[in-house]
């Protein structure tokens, strides 16, 4: 570990019972509870193109004393997904009222999506989101980060070694003008220990593939949508402390 800094275990990847696709019962306070009982430091959560679910997030992290970080999945008009991360709940909601004022007005069957439930630290129902989150923006790839700067935003092109989603498989490059400076590898289901080396191959064959990437940090996240997808503590980043400031400087490579 580098001299001063602090060494943190994080899933910044996780979807609550917003998203469509996320299970009923990955509520805020029991992803807070398990990934406390996981003996994470740092978790983030990342709903499908809404932000509704973190204050019951932030509260329940305070109350487990774990370190959240409010985020988005956002899905561009090329559909692919990118993480966005916040340094306040006010910047987080104020980018999720953007960004549903861009979504495809198409309405949310959940029988057929699943259930998009905003919740309160007790578990209680708030209200179901009636527009379909995981339907795509307006909002192109190339517009991202500068839309984020607005909003003191950080942005990581999510799971880029997927065959769907992602910056690489749909739009089949990096763009030049990119100007992230973080990307995110999905962990395998299951993964432990002795995928790590596995892991370090992948992240160096992309880097050679795609020299953009030898600039960027890579996050290795399980991009969880049950309970039992939380990773366990085996991924790290090292940071100037624990704060929402820091991580994010982290992300976006100061």
């Amino acid at each position: 570990m580098s001299k001063n800094k602090m060494r943190l275990a994080y899933d910044m990847h996780l979807h609550s019972c917003l998203s469509p696709c996320g299970d009923d019962n990955m509520t805020p306070a029991m992803i807070c509870g398990l990934a406390k009982v996981a003996g994470l430091d740092i978790i983030a959560l990342t709903d499908h193109n809404s932000c509704a679910n973190c204050p019951a997030f932030l509260e329940a992290a305070e109350h487990y004393g774990i370190k959240a970080i409010c985020g988005m999945e956002l899905t561009t008009a090329e559909e692919v997904h990118v993480l966005c991360y916040f340094h306040s709940l006010d910047l987080a909601m104020r980018f999720s009222d953007y960004v549903h004022d861009h979504l495809l007005p198409i309405k949310n069957k959940p029988s057929i999506f699943g259930h998009q439930y905003t919740v309160d630290t007790d578990d209680n129902v708030l209200y179901e989101e009636e527009t379909l989150l995981v339907s795509a923006t307006d909002i192109s790839f190339d517009q991202v980060s500068d839309i984020l700067e607005d909003y003191g935003g950080v942005m990581v092109p999510a799971h880029i070694n997927k065959t769907s989603t992602s910056v690489l498989s749909n739009l089949g490059l990096i763009p030049e003008d990119s100007k992230f400076k973080c990307a995110e590898i999905k962990l395998t289901a299951g993964a432990v220990d002795s995928e790590t080396s596995s892991i370090e191959s992948l992240a160096s064959e992309l880097q050679e593939q795609h020299p953009y990437l030898k600039k960027c940090r890579l996050l290795i996240n399980s991009d969880a949508h049950t309970l039992n997808d939380i990773q366990e503590p085996i991924h790290f980043i090292e940071v100037e402390d624990d704060t929402t400031d820091a991580i994010l400087d982290y992300l976006a490579g100061k």
